[in-house]
């Protein structure tokens, strides 16, 4: 799953409701090459795919993970939860 654009407050709700659907049917990367902006709901919406991945017993990563969500997620401590490789 490839998000793209800016992630924020305004489109999350849409976003993590198709987001959720491409995890049930089983996908394993969420790749945020094409994020072009963020706030912290993209992060919120990362770990409600992940606890939706775990609950289906399947892996998730993220891919090409920008550098403010990294320091929002350290900020608020969770840094551990999203399994990330790291952005070229």
């Amino acid at each position: 799953m490839c998000i793209a654009g800016p992630v924020n407050l305004q489109n999350v709700t849409a976003l993590l409701h198709e987001g959720t659907g491409f995890v049930r049917d089983g996908a394993e990367i969420v790749d945020l090459r094409e994020v072009t902006g963020l706030d912290s709901s993209l992060l919120a919406a990362l770990l409600a795919w992940m606890r939706e991945a775990r609950a289906a017993n399947h892996p998730l990563t993220v891919e090409n993970m920008p550098s403010g969500l990294k320091t929002l997620a350290q900020l608020y401590g969770v840094e551990e939860l999203l399994p990330a490789t790291p952005r070229p």
